[in-house]
């Protein structure tokens, strides 16, 4: 059923779509005639409303990757594609308790506050105050935001909790704030961080090593989508490629009964010399 104030997406037989908020007494004008939106709200979900001219739009559902790309935007948002395997890798479900920094336009804001549900709770910082607004006023235009409590101050102080569940970072130098991000979480707590150079991962890499940090990745999402055509299967000509560099973590206290247990071939031996030399440098 559609409600006054909810949104769904009008889709038209060119196969444009209008992500629109469906208000009583409303009216939407396009190229095919005008669109009442009483009689959207009286066909629903699902079924199909006529313009003046008699062109029928379909009325869709939004989805949640609908909704992300449909967000006002001052800065560059995360990409569904790499918002999904975030919220996957931090374990983000219904009673998750989830750090966030900076906010930016909200695109990732909007998911962890989809995805933590009732019973959990978002907490994300923004030290810009125009992005912080924006942040604001895309979670209220999404109908979301009830489990969001926003930070308008540099990360830099640290953070108000002290045993969040998981942390995602998203700040030009993250390997500053590594301290903060320890006493932020609990022990064995998922991390996260967006970074869209290789310099930028070689810094956060050799910060690691100096923090008690386990369970190391680095990725990147790349997606192509096939032609539907069932006689003439083929890729699409363009695909969504890079778009940032995805590194994830454990904060997980040292153990020397571990470190003396692990077996270490040729290449691991070099790399741990590695890692003591750097360390030894670093004093």
């Amino acid at each position: 059923m559609l409600k006054s104030g909810q949104l769904a997406i009008l889709l038209n037989p060119a196969g444009k779509r209008y992500l629109k908020k469906i208000d009583s007494g409303q009216e939407m004008h396009t190229a095919h005639g005008i669109i009442s939106m009483d009689q959207v709200l009286a066909a629903g979900y699902g079924d199909l409303v006529e313009t003046s001219q008699g062109i029928p739009y379909k009325i869709l559902r939004p989805t949640l990757k609908d909704l992300l790309k449909g967000v006002k935007r001052q800065t560059q948002i995360i990409y569904p594609k790499d918002i999904a395997y975030i919220c996957l890798r931090l374990g983000v479900g219904n009673g998750t308790r989830v750090i966030e920094a900076g906010s930016g336009s909200g695109s990732l804001t909007l998911a962890l506050s989809w995805f933590t549900g009732t019973e959990g709770h978002v907490y994300t910082y923004e030290a810009r105050e125009e992005f912080y607004n924006l942040c604001s006023r895309n979670l209220a235009w999404a109908g979301l935001g009830h489990n969001v409590t926003q930070y308008l101050r540099d990360i830099k102080d640290g953070f108000e909790q002290t045993d969040a569940d998981a942390l995602f970072l998203d700040v030009r130098e993250p390997w500053a704030y590594m301290d903060n991000v320890i006493k932020a979480v609990k022990p064995g707590a998922p991390l996260a961080f967006l970074v869209p150079t290789t310099d930028q991962i070689s810094m956060l890499l050799k910060e690691f090593e100096r923090q008690p940090i386990d369970d190391v990745e680095v990725l990147e999402i790349l997606v192509r989508n096939w032609k539907i055509t069932p006689d003439r299967l083929r890729p699409e000509d363009r695909m969504v490629s890079h778009t940032g560099f995805l590194i994830f973590a454990r904060y997980q206290q040292s153990s020397p009964a571990w470190d003396a247990n692990r077996k270490l071939g040729t290449r691991e031996r070099k790399q741990e010399a590695a890692r003591i030399s750097r360390l030894e440098d670093a004093v």
